[in-house]
């Protein structure tokens, strides 16, 4: 299918394949519904690799051709494989995604008292419209480790028996100042706080005494525990169907756990591949990167090495191996907004229901900070989609001097890799909510088993 023109792919797809797309969109609903949070994100991965003949690599002495591996890096990031029957030296396929959200964490010292109202001090995680956060139902999710090493699970909000939590905003009755200010000064990072209780245990003993009971007797939690926690407060809305003819799905966290997802769903259709298929499944990318768990770590680098020295080659060939491979950062983009379109190149600019879609480079402004893919593998990318039918179009983020964004593309362009982002556009990206469309769903997941297998 060449790339000839910008109509709607649903205007390109037979209804067998229209079927195919609705079916496979059905399991990813049930995804976003069970999967918030990074944590949650590596269960997940683990248990369907294992379920689909997967094993730890710390496992195996050896790894030959055919064999599956995946690789936990401390609970929030996890790498996986498959072995291709040619040699390692002649470079991996790597699709990468990140599993992490904007979200709301916790602080270390969270519990605090006021006017009877006890509440919960946050720390917004990634690129957040902060007004956005306000007067939505929120649920409590991640885990308290103990000094003695005992771990709490938390998870909080989302069945309908469940408590909700939420930050409450200024009724507009006396909001004047507020509205007077600009949007991204209206709501402060530092009232970000989410209201937990209300009942005072007696005159002396008020709201917060009351909420630290019920933590202790329910869940074993004392005050202190929230030092080493780690707390996501997430939205909890329902991943739904969007619009009368079902044809989009609106959920919290499609950014990136839409690629992640259909990576994932990808590599495990994948068999007996000639290249080694690669899968990444990123934490920290909303901050940068950084950290033990973030691809700026040596951590994917390990795992790498751990394959080339368990098929018998030399482990110093790593960078050899990379420097012959090939990604696909996996990466959600952009969707033109109708009600904002003066935000967009509309020439250059991606269209919800177009396809999976193609970034050659990223950055802000004058591609600051970008990785911009060589027009040889762009060329190979192309040709790969339009010999196997994949819909897809080419974008970049917004209008050039606008603003920007990244993706992990340039960590692994830094090792040598061919890189180009290609992941699926979404509307409303980093809100509470965001909007995707099941067309662009499935044609990434064609796209990374096609790329895969090629």
């Amino acid at each position: 299918m060449r790339y000839t023109d910008k109509k709607s792919g649903w205007l390109k797809v037979t209804e067998e394949e229209k079927n195919s797309i609705f079916n496979f969109c059905d399991d990813y609903l049930k995804f976003l519904n069970e999967v918030k949070t990074e944590r949650e994100s590596v269960l997940f991965i683990r248990e369907a690799l294992i379920n689909n003949g997967f094993k730890d690599i710390n496992s195996l002495d050896e790894v030959r051709a055919g064999d599956k591996v995946y690789y936990i890096n401390k609970n929030k990031s996890i790498y996986a494989a498959i072995v291709g029957s040619n040699p390692l030296l002649m470079g991996l396929n790597i699709v990468g995604s990140h599993i992490d959200s904007p979200r709301l964490d916790l602080k270390p010292n969270p519990i605090y008292e006021d006017i009877e109202q006890t509440l919960f001090k946050t720390h917004y995680y990634g690129g957040i419209k902060k007004y956005q956060w306000t007067c939505i139902p929120l649920s409590m999710r991640g885990i308290i480790v103990k000094t003695s090493g005992e771990m709490i699970n938390i998870n909080i909000g989302e069945k309908d028996d469940d408590p909700t939590f939420t930050i409450t905003d200024l009724l507009p009755h006396l909001a004047n100042e507020q509205l007077q200010k600009k949007l991204s000064d209206a709501i402060e990072g530092e009232k970000l706080n989410i209201l937990i209780g209300n009942i005072p245990i007696s005159d002396k003993e008020g709201s917060k005494e009351m909420v630290l009971k019920i933590l202790k007797e329910r869940y074993g939690i004392e005050e202190s525990d929230f030092i080493s926690a780690e707390i996501e407060f997430v939205p909890s809305f329902r991943a739904k169907n969007l619009g009368f003819d079902e044809s989009m799905i609106a959920a919290y966290g499609q950014d990136d756990r839409v690629c992640a997802y259909t990576s994932l769903m990808a590599l495990l259709d994948v068999e007996k591949p000639r290249t080694t298929s690669v899968a990444i499944f990123a934490d920290k990318e909303e901050i940068g990167s950084m950290g033990n768990t973030g691809m700026c770590s040596h951590a994917f680098d390990g795992f790498v090495v751990k394959l080339i020295s368990k098929t018998n080659n030399n482990p110093y060939l790593l960078n050899d191996v990379f420097c012959n491979s090939k990604m696909l950062s996996a990466d959600v983009g952009s969707a033109t907004d109708p009600m904002y379109k003066e935000a967009y190149d509309i020439h250059n600019a991606s269209f919800l229901g177009h396809g999976v879609e193609l970034n050659k480079y990223t950055g802000s402004r004058g591609k600051s900070g970008s990785s911009d893919a060589n027009a040889e593998f762009v060329g190979y990318i192309r040709g790969m989609l339009e010999n196997n039918d994949v819909i897809y179009q080419v974008s970049e983020l917004g209008k050039v001097d606008l603003g920007g964004g990244g993706t992990i593309a340039y960590i692994l362009a830094n090792k040598g890799v061919d890189v180009i982002d290609c992941g699926v556009p979404i509307l409303s990206m980093h809100s509470p909510y965001e909007v995707s469309s099941k067309l662009d769903v499935y044609m990434a997941y064609k796209t990374y088993k096609t790329f895969y297998n090629n």
